[in-house]
């Protein structure tokens, strides 16, 4: 019985898994908590310090489930992955070990949306929205369904989305290829505006005709790679048992 815990990325919240919902099946337990700052979910003091992230998010990420990490939500996943008893599987969904590249979001242009977003913070949460949905096959659609899903105002305080955008620059998930805790796997929209598929490790897998949003413009095979993906590490953990 897989057992999915899925993770949000920077600027929206546990809403943008809710087009998957009708695409489960019976036998998968789905929880989708909201990072600290989101949703209702208090933020922290200190949004930058991984420990006291790892403290807050002990309870929602149990040992025996699979974490889905999408875009930021890979990277804290990973990081979280070497603060807390190690989870059975862990999928890295539209992100590398690295959010940038030079063949799609170079360090400069990270650092060019920072200081966008510290002079027009709401402006600039908009336009990622628009980023992020650029590479789907129907862009508009993508965005109006983001902005239908969140509303017209950004899911966090100032603070917390100061930190993630900091964290996407700073933190690096090579660990996940060099040295796994558990096992992982690497998911990917083949149109995804924000990843370079260079930058990816060896066996990371396409999702067709979608982008950095597979959950909105794809639900159907997004929601059945990672049921296959969670059953496949299932199957493994109950070999090494054996």
């Amino acid at each position: 019985m897989p057992r999915l815990i899925l993770l949000h990325g920077w600027g929206v919240d546990a809403r943008i898994w809710r087009p998957l919902a009708p695409h489960w099946r019976a036998d998968c337990q789905i929880a989708s908590p909201d990072w600290p700052g989101y949703g209702a979910c208090p933020a922290l003091s200190a949004p930058q310090d991984l420990d006291a992230l790892a403290d807050s998010m002990a309870e929602a990420l149990p040992t025996d489930a699979v974490w889905v990490g999408w875009s930021l939500g890979g990277l804290l996943a990973a990081a979280l992955s070497q603060r807390l008893s190690t989870p059975r599987g862990l999928i890295m969904l539209g992100m590398g070990p690295r959010f940038c590249h030079p063949a799609a979001v170079s360090n400069a242009t990270l650092n060019d949306f920072q200081l966008t977003f510290d002079r027009a913070p709401e402006a600039s949460w908009r336009h990622f929205l628009r980023w992020q949905a650029g590479g789907e096959p129907s862009p508009r659609a993508i965005y109006r369904q983001l902005t239908r899903l969140l509303g017209d105002t950004p899911p966090a305080a100032l603070p917390t989305l100061g930190a993630g955008l900091a964290q996407l620059g700073e933190l690096g998930a090579q660990h996940l290829v060099e040295s796994p805790p558990c096992p992982v796997a690497w998911l990917y929209g083949a149109r995804d505006p924000l990843l370079a598929p260079a930058g990816l490790p060896p066996g990371a897998e396409a999702l067709p005709d979608s982008g950095h949003c597979p959950m909105l413009s794809q639900p159907v095979a997004l929601a059945c790679a990672l049921q296959r993906l969670a059953d496949g590490f299932s199957h493994a953990s109950t070999m090494e048992r054996q």
